[in-house]
């Protein structure tokens, strides 16, 4: 369905028992929301209603040209105005990667609004921001932002008939399957898709810290991945620092960071548990 929020239109995915409490679905990059194709139907089987839009730049009806309209409280204001517009006044945060930092500040700077946080992929943002800040592992860690923050990023990715892109999913090789590398290769080369997704990385969201995020009071989970390439032990472990509320940690061996996509059924099973016990 479409749901529009002030002069932007976004693509949301609502499915599930229309009585079943609400878990609003935010995916990171370079996904869509399709992020969540094996993960919300387990949800539904759970009684929960599930809401993934299209975020900022990958809905065509959502593409502000400037740079800074797609910094953080942007984002997170397309969140909840997603939200307002099918009347859901508090719901479930569920965020991978860009999604999850979305989720985090959504839970620091309006907790009436989330009933509880599950974080997979990305973690506090002031914990990164100060790993970045002192761990020489995290900035080799965070080197592929500075590559998605150049202005000709896309143009890159999509040379050669999208070498670039397709390279990108296929890093890390046996965690995307073809089905998946299709699915999100066809969205990504879709007009304007890209461009527009990689103002987040420009919009500099992840590095400025002149505006802390502060703690964050609700009950949450926060999924990270020893083998996750873009986030350190620092940051993820640091993490339980800027949680006030009851806090779960969930350490994965073997699993990369695309939790979503590789191990779909654990993920679903860790919002689930967040769900119950908030």
């Amino acid at each position: 369905m479409r749901v529009t929020v002030d002069d932007l239109v976004f693509d949301v995915d609502v499915a599930g028992p229309e009585d079943g409490e609400a878990v609003l679905l935010l995916h990171g990059f370079p996904h869509s929301r399709e992020s969540w194709t094996d993960i919300a139907p387990l949800l539904h089987r759970a009684g929960l209603r599930t809401v993934a839009p299209d975020q900022r730049g990958y809905s065509p009806g959502a593409r502000p040209e400037a740079v800074e309209a797609y910094a953080l409280p942007e984002l997170a204001a397309d969140a909840l105005g997603v939200l307002d517009a099918l009347g859901i006044e508090a719901a479930h945060v569920a965020g991978h990667d860009w999604g999850a930092v979305v989720g985090w500040y959504l839970a620091a700077r309006f907790p009436g609004r989330v009933r509880s946080l599950t974080a997979a992929g990305f973690p506090h943002l002031d914990a990164f921001r100060h790993a970045l800040r002192v761990d020489h592992r995290q900035r080799l860690h965070s080197g592929y932002i500075d590559t998605l923050s150049a202005e000709d990023a896309a143009d890159t990715f999509l040379a050669d008939g999208a070498a670039g892109l397709e390279g990108w999913y296929r890093q890390t090789e046996g965690v995307l399957s073809e089905e998946q590398i299709e699915r999100y290769m066809r969205t990504h080369t879709s007009p304007g898709t890209l461009r527009a997704a990689l103002k987040w990385y420009r919009a500099g969201s992840l590095q400025d810290d002149s505006d802390p995020l502060g703690p964050v009071t609700v009950p949450t989970t926060h999924i990270w991945s020893e083998n996750d390439p873009a986030v350190g032990v620092l940051a993820a472990e640091r993490t339980a620092d800027h949680v006030t509320g009851e806090y779960r940690f969930v350490r994965l061996r073997g699993v990369s960071h695309w939790q979503p996509q590789q191990v779909p059924e654990k993920v679903a099973a860790e919002i689930l548990d967040r769900v119950r016990g908030a």
